[in-house]
Order: C-alpha cells, then structure tokens, then sequence
C-alpha cells in the first residue's frame, strides 16, 4: 500500500477541506516564527543570497499554510540581507517558490489561492518528497509542514494476520514491540530516502526547516491526545464493523501509513543519515497546547487531514459516519483526554554538510 495515490488532504474550500481546518498547523508556524527567523539569521549564509533566492515546500497540501510558511521564510531573508548589506532586497533579489506534493494533491485550489501581492514566482512540483523532485542544487532552503511524520508504504507484516506484527490497531500506538520496530525500521529507511533526496537539490550549506509533532522520549503514542483520537477512530470503525455497516476483515487489514518518532529516534536518524547538521531542534509552546479539547474540533480536524485516505478504503460515507462517532467517543471520554501525556512540537533547523 502506496501512500502516493491516497494520503493526501481533503481538497477544495469546502467544509471538510484541509483549506478550512487546517489552523492548529498553522498556530504553530506562527509560533515558531521568531526561532526560525534567529536560525536563518544565523546559520544562512549571506553568500547564498544573491540575485535568485529559490524556498521549496515538500508536502504543501492545498493551503494556505503552505503561503505563510514561504512567507515567513521570505521575510525572514529579506531581513537578513537589509542588515547585513544595508541594500534594498527588491532592488537586488528575485524569489522563487516551489510547491511540492503528490500529484493528487489539489493544486488547482493552491494555486487559485495564490496571495495577492506575493513578493515571490511559484510554480508546482508534483512528485512523492521521499524521491528526487528537483535538479542538484536547484533550492535554498526548504520547508516541510506536518508532513515529517509520513512512511512511504505500510511496513512490512502490519497487515498479515500470520505475522508476529500484524498489528490489529489502525495506527502504531507503541504498546506491541514488534508493531513498532516494523513502524521504525520503515520510518528509518523513508526518513533517510528523504534527506538523501534534499541533500542532491539543495546547494552546499543550504537549510531545511521541519515543522510538526512528535513523542517525548519514552512516552507511547496512545498515550497522547493525538494517539488517543486515533484510537476513537479505528474504534468507531470497529463499532460500524460490529453494526454489519462493513465487514471486520476491512477493518483488520487497514493500517495508516504515518510514524510519530520519539524525538531520540529522529535526532539517530539524521545523525546516522550524515547529510545534515542538526543546528537546532526546538521544543515549540503552541499556543492551543497539545490540541484544542472540544469533541467537535478534534473531529473536524482529523476528518481533513485522514479523510481523503479513510475514504479511499472505506468509502466516503463509511468515514462520515465513522466520524460522528468519533466526535462522540471524544465526549464520553473527555476526561482520558484531558489527562493525556504531552506530545512534542517542534522546528528542526538542518544546515547541508
């Protein structure tokens, strides 16, 4: 099971869109917006900002997150020069952003989106970000949004019911060993891909910026509010299972193609990659904590975000359905959310060797 044709956001500007329910990823751009403006400041290279500046988001959905992000990361150059030159960046420097995602993604809503104004060219490059998308050394710094968590596929024996990891949950929710080390070794080897294929299109010392979650050391998915509504959502397919709505063997063989990392593993990843220098790993206070505790919101946001993919093996109505239980298993269990492990937000600032 690709994640190529399916993991994508729900499109358009409707009320289940990505475009509409996608703030709390949003929040913590602007929460992290004064560490990345010192980390580009800092460890960007006044040499690298000459007469063509090129940023590209890998995994930028359908906005408008993707257009703050750029944004932030433009101003942040442009600020940079200002000081350091005392020159003018408009009169000397032409930006040129790249919108990277799967070929599914709607690009049609992204690009009709497009903020007037914008300081910047665009242009979109589809493609899965775990492959080579751009020629050597063709971008400056890149961007990766709430999308560092993906597998490029479902690991080996998550779905076989005659493997020691068959894993009967829809999501690793760290309690069977043998459910994450297939999770790990396979979030490993994408992780890897992934920065190999950065590290051939981004020029000598050019940065990465990652933004997103992930676990405390030692801390189990399922113990987090995120793990938590995940588990109400293989658990409210379960209980349509049990109705005769679908069949338990769909149920069963249904694992997600995502991997939250403590943050121990993603540092030993990078590390042992070699491509990159970790110059920061920022622990981020998002502003709605670890996510916004109204039943309803929860619902809605992950219905966005999974829709599309639970849809493509459920069916669309199937997953409708499956989310107005969710919403009321998050309200009967309001208490195991509120008494949930903190996750982790962070901004991980990589510098190429």
């Amino acid at each position: 099971m690709s994640t190529t044709p399916e993991w994508i956001m729900i499109g358009g500007e409707g009320p289940e869109s990505y475009n509409q329910h996608s703030s709390y990823q949003r929040a913590l751009l602007e929460a992290a917006k004064e560490k990345m403006n010192e980390a580009i400041s800092a460890k960007l290279s006044l040499d690298l900002i000459s007469d063509r500046f090129s940023v590209a988001d890998f995994g930028c959905a359908s906005g408008p997150n993707t257009f703050v992000a750029v944004q932030n990361i433009i101003d942040a150059v442009e600020d940079k020069y200002r000081k350091e030159t005392g020159q003018n960046p408009a009169d000397n420097i032409e930006f040129q952003v790249l919108f990277n995602d799967f070929t599914t993604n709607d690009f049609n809503t992204l690009f009709q989106s497009l903020p007037q104004g914008r300081r910047y060219y665009s242009a979109g490059v589809p493609g899965s970000f775990f492959e080579r998308v751009l020629p050597k050394q063709s971008f400056h710094i890149g961007v990766i949004n709430y999308a560092f968590h993906f597998t490029s596929k479902i690991p080996k024996g998550i779905t076989d019911r005659d493997s020691p990891s068959w894993n009967r949950d829809m999501h690793c929710t760290g309690f069977n060993e043998a459910v994450k080390k297939a999770y790990l070794d396979q979030y490993s080897a994408d992780t890897k891909e992934l920065l190999d294929a950065r590290a051939e299109e981004l020029v000598p010392e050019g940065l990465m910026l990652i933004f997103g979650s992930c676990l405390r050391d030692g801390v189990k998915m399922s113990e987090t509010s995120k793990g938590i509504v995940m588990d109400f959502i293989g658990d409210s397919f379960n209980d349509l299972a049990q109705q005769g709505v679908i069949e338990q063997d769909k149920v069963d063989s249904f694992s997600t193609p995502l991997y939250i990392a403590e943050e121990g593993e993603i540092r030993q990843i990078i590390k042992e990659n070699g491509k990159f220098t970790i110059e920061a790993f920022e622990d981020i206070i998002h502003p709605n904590s670890e996510f916004p505790l109204d039943p309803k919101i929860l619902a809605i946001s992950f219905r966005a975000s999974y829709g599309a993919f639970l849809a493509a093996h459920f069916g669309a109505d199937v997953m409708r359905k499956a989310f107005e239980l969710v919403e009321v298993k998050a309200r009967e269990q309001f208490t195991r959310l509120k008494n949930a492990k903190p996750g982790m937000q962070y901004l991980i600032v990589l510098r190429k060797n």
